[in-house]
């Protein structure tokens, strides 16, 4: 009988208080809440990311911040850097001098109008695989971003959007329970609290009658 190798995955290391950075990611001025996890091969640059907010593999986030318990796939790019198309060349070596050696300083103008253009990204958001998030863009708390989507427009709460370019579809729950969730705002609750209520998250009809105003 012909044998064959098995292959197991490893099994996930439980996370902490301390944020979890793998060791391939590129991590630029950037600050990150607790129970966070940045997984393999990301780049984030000058970015702020709450607490209990994961991203997967080979993401890239500039400029952004992004809120608690938010869900981030594979291949995820958020405000990606602009070219200044106005000059004769689009090329950074206008930009990025020094790296050319055209002179002794960078034309920080270019950078500072990047940092001007933040992304800003709710809570309980899921952006999912290969998504791209363009500058400016605000995503509101407990969206869904679909995979491949292109977001060039700001997306409300618990909207789900899709498509080239994205655009909503439906939301995910009726505007009265999202009034509700809104107003709960469990995700600021602090852990003890979340520990407390753990079992209830599950159950959306039964979490308002008992949380909801």
């Amino acid at each position: 009988m012909e044998k064959h190798p098995i292959h197991r995955p490893a099994e996930s290391k439980p996370l902490t208080p301390e944020p979890e950075i793998h060791e391939s990611a590129h991590i630029l001025h950037s600050m990150f809440g607790s129970w966070t996890s940045v997984g393999p091969r990301n780049q984030i640059i000058e970015s702020h990311i709450g607490d209990y907010t994961y991203t997967m593999d080979d993401v890239t986030i500039n400029y952004t911040e992004v809120g608690r318990y938010t869900s981030i796939a594979s291949h995820v790019c958020i405000n990606p850097v602009d070219h200044p198309m106005e000059r004769v060349t689009q090329h950074h070596m206008t930009y990025r001098r020094r790296d050319y050696d055209f002179a002794t300083t960078d034309d920080e103008a270019i950078f500072e109008r990047r940092r001007s253009n933040r992304v800003t990204i709710g809570h309980d958001v899921w952006i999912g695989h290969g998504a791209i998030i363009m500058k400016g863009v605000h995503i509101g708390t407990g969206a869904v971003i679909g995979s491949g989507a292109i977001v060039t427009k700001d997306v409300e709460p618990y909207a789900i959007v899709v498509g080239v370019p994205a655009k909503p579809v439906r939301k995910r729950f009726s505007e009265d329970v999202i009034s509700s969730l809104l107003q709960i705002a469990w995700w600021d609750w602090p852990r003890e609290v979340i520990m407390e209520r753990f079992e209830e998250l599950s159950d959306t009809a039964s979490f308002i009658r008992k949380y909801g105003g």
